[in-house]
């Protein structure tokens, strides 16, 4: 599904050259939840943006269904990108100027879709997240655990068939992190392919591999044991 090879990724300013990712090779199959570890600084955001083709590498190759996609200029990327990839942030990136349900609809804008298609599809994921009675509620009237379950759903709704998750718990207390993380195992158990940047080895145990990196390195690539 996803192949990664020799990735560089160097950032330049007129004095400083930052190498944030120095020869990263991963391989991610269809179906697969992959936590991604390392300590700040290390990589792991900027291999998150480079997989959800927000950014491209310097160097190396990116296969993205078979497709080197390494190359592509920033409106070949987003045309991927809308029909594959939803996106679950630490901030929760809700609009606070739209409710529940418009927050969530926000992700079929860009599809050739009718309406009436997207407010049946906005319906059925809010009922699957439990947040169907929280429709017509701000984002300022909800709790933590319920705007990233919010953010979860607009994620999901596009059935995108990959999913990526930049700290996903990180601004929630514990019960609502374990919460987002049993809604995530769900999801990869109904078969999207999830991606996740986490800090907590308990949150990347829900995963069925962990790629740890460090100053831009792969460190270690190990499978969750059965």
């Amino acid at each position: 599904m996803l192949k990664l090879h020799n990735l560089m990724k160097v950032y330049r300013t007129d004095e400083v050259e930052t190498v944030a990712l120095n020869g990263v090779n991963v391989e991610i199959d269809q179906g697969d939840f992959v936590a991604v570890m390392g300590p700040s600084g290390c990589g792991k955001s900027t291999l998150l943006n480079i997989v959800g083709l927000l950014d491209n590498p310097t160097d190396g190759d990116y296969f993205f269904f078979d497709e080197n996609v390494a190359r592509y200029t920033e409106a070949q990327r987003a045309h991927i990108r809308k029909k594959n990839i939803g996106f679950i942030f630490q901030s929760f990136n809700l609009i606070d100027e739209l409710n529940v349900a418009e927050n969530i609809e926000l992700a079929l804008l860009y599809h050739d879709m009718a309406g009436s298609e997207r407010k049946r599809r906005v319906a059925e994921v809010m009922d699957r997240m439990g947040i169907a009675h929280r429709a017509r509620h701000m984002p300022g009237q909800l709790s933590g655990g319920q705007q990233q379950r919010v953010a979860v759903a607009r994620a999901v709704v596009g059935d995108q068939p990959l999913i990526l998750a930049d700290e996903p718990t990180g601004n929630l207390d514990s019960a609502h992190g374990q919460e987002v993380m049993e809604m995530l195992r769900t999801l990869n158990n109904e078969g999207t392919t999830i991606v996740m940047v986490t800090h907590s080895p308990a949150h990347a145990d829900y995963a069925r591999r962990t790629v740890n990196l460090f100053d831009g390195h792969v460190v270690t690539d190990a499978k969750r044991a059965a």
